[in-house]
């Protein structure tokens, strides 16, 4: 990144930008205090571009504090989607880990550390993954040397030995931490990239964190590039160093001869794929979103969400058509993303660097469901003055995930983790409703259905016809058959795919609304509150698995 700020840089988009990471930095919130020392901005100015990034979905208020909004991610995932490797290779890297049953990572270089773009993890309770988009120093890491083998020059080199010698550990990540005393045993990052060179492999031998082991190869292009590197992660308690690269070695080099012909199987057509999921802010007027709302730092935004599949390289005449800003706006927002080393250009073709990823996904990448839709769930609870509840399928049972609770002498007193029979529940027949129809059939003939009041729908055959009204309206409404006098209304949260993954409901006393009240009152509201959680679902799960509790 130059030294020198050029003259056509946008201000208050490098404020911004700055802001953002300092708040992904501080693990996804800080308060307005802590973000005024670390950035040395004025108040007001960190107030103006706090309220900009709230407006916008990026953060979220909270009392003196900004937290990382799921919104954000979709400048990462502008990037991860024009460089087309998550998806594309994706498949094999999970195929591998469930061979191997080892995690299993994608890796690209990002000056003289490296960033995961795609995470395999195993479910142990001893779990080794990193979050998505976290920057590793490379000589703390199996990809490194492979990179520094690849392709650093001799400048990369200097600029390397020169951030070790001012800090050790001065990368920006969770994990960057000091080298371990060198024992004689130990080779340095420059023998271990000479041996990358020499072998095609490299092994991370707790480098990083004592007991952590990895085994990386390198992922090439139709060219022969490297452009990413697979790495299979474990630990000392099931593999040495040397046994991991024994046992993994071979399918790991297997596994990356099958992405590189993946790679060769590139869709050229796909350059031409229309742009989809831009930011909505360019259009937008100050005098619509108000005097706080910093435009210039909108509009900077929204150019990197130009970029996406097919995407990959723009012209400042084609960033400037696919977000709507006049040409010299668009210009000055990448002259700054440039400067900043959020975009690079070559041959008057710009392009998105993995240091976007920078921009809050590492902590966003790990965010639940429940997570996701709590704001949502509180705002609808303080609008209906009534308990929102959001649970997932748990065998024969639904469970309560996230709840909010409203403040009335009498309210549903339900807490997170309880379960119910999810035939006497509205959001256990959103919940079925959603499942294929063999999968229903199947359930509903192994599954007892106790009555719980006089009113709960116990014949299977009465149950079957009433989920295929539900799937058919996309809502539930149970009357008095899980408790006497509680009536619930329900309706589904899907995934990207379409697959029902949750349940949204608002309980309450028969007195409070009737039947027709809810439906006319209520189910609206439900509805729109499913679709905001759903739109940040939809954001935060294109790249990364989101736990649906």
């Amino acid at each position: 990144m130059p030294d020198t700020l050029p003259t056509e840089a946008v201000g208050p988009l490098l404020r911004g930008i700055a802001v953002l990471r300092e708040i992904s930095d501080a693990g996804g919130g800080a308060s307005l205090g802590d973000l005024v020392r670390a950035t040395g901005l004025a108040r007001s100015t960190v107030d103006r571009v706090v309220a900009t990034l709230a407006r916008m979905g990026y953060v979220r208020l909270d009392g003196n504090g900004a937290w990382l909004a799921p919104r954000l991610m979709e400048l990462g995932n502008a990037y991860l989607a024009a460089l087309r490797l998550p998806a594309r290779l994706g498949p094999p890297a999970e195929r591998l880990a469930e061979e191997l049953d080892e995690s299993v990572s994608l890796a690209v270089p990002d000056g003289d550390g490296i960033r995961f773009v795609h995470q395999t993890t195993r479910r142990r309770a001893m779990s080794l993954s990193f979050r998505i988009g976290d920057l590793l120093p490379a000589e703390s890491t199996a990809p490194g040397p492979l990179f520094a083998a690849a392709g650093w020059s001799a400048q990369d080199w200097a600029a390397w030995r020169a951030r070790r010698a001012a800090a050790p550990a001065s990368a920006r990540s969770p994990y960057a931490v000091p080298p371990r005393p060198a024992d004689g045993d130990t080779p340095s990052f420059e023998e271990r990239a000479a041996r990358a060179a020499k072998d095609g492999w490299a092994v991370d031998d707790q480098n990083i964190e004592p007991g952590l082991i990895a085994v990386a190869v390198p992922v090439r292009d139709p060219h022969g590039e490297m452009v990413c590197a697979l790495s299979v992660v474990s630990h000392t308690s099931r593999h040495s160093a040397d046994s991991l690269r024994r046992t993994v070695l071979p399918p790991a080099r297997a596994t990356a001869a099958v992405m590189e012909r993946e790679l060769r199987g590139a869709d050229p057509a796909a350059q031409a794929r229309a742009a989809g999921g831009l930011a909505h802010w360019t259009g937008a007027s100050k005098q619509e979103l108000g005097a706080e709302f910093v435009e210039s730092l909108a509009r900077g935004l929204t150019v990197v969400t130009a970029f996406g599949e097919g995407r990959a390289e723009l012209t400042l005449a084609a960033v400037a058509e696919t977000t709507g800003l006049a040409r010299a706006t668009a210009r000055r927002a990448l002259i700054t993303l440039e400067h900043l080393g959020y975009v690079t250009s070559r041959d008057r073709l710009f392009r998105l660097t993995p240091r976007v990823l920078g921009l809050g996904y590492p902590p966003l990448s790990r965010t639940a469901l429940p997570e996701i839709a709590l704001p949502y769930m509180a705002r609808l609870g303080g609008r209906l003055h009534d308990s929102v509840s959001l649970a997932v399928l748990d065998g024969d049972d639904i469970r309560y995930t996230a709840r909010v609770a409203t403040e009335r002498v009498m309210s549903v007193n339900i807490t997170t983790g309880t379960r119910f029979p999810a035939h006497a529940t509205s959001m256990g027949r959103v919940l079925l409703a959603g499942l294929p129809r063999e999968e229903r059939a199947a359930r509903l003939g192994r599954t007892g259905l106790p009555a719980l009041t006089p009113h709960t729908l116990t014949d299977p055959a009465a149950l079957a016809t009433g989920l295929e009204e539900v799937a058919r309206e996309d809502h539930a409404l149970v009357d008095g058959e899980l408790e006497e006098g509680l009536r619930s209304l329900a309706v589904p949260i899907r995934d990207r795919s379409g697959t029902t993954v949750a349940a949204l409901n608002v309980a309450m006393h028969v007195s409070r609304r009737t039947v027709a009240e809810c439906l006319s009152e209520v189910l609206p509201e439900l509805r729109a509150a499913a679709g905001l959680i759903e739109s940040d679902l939809h954001v935060v799960g294109r790249f990364s698995r989101v736990s649906a509790s």
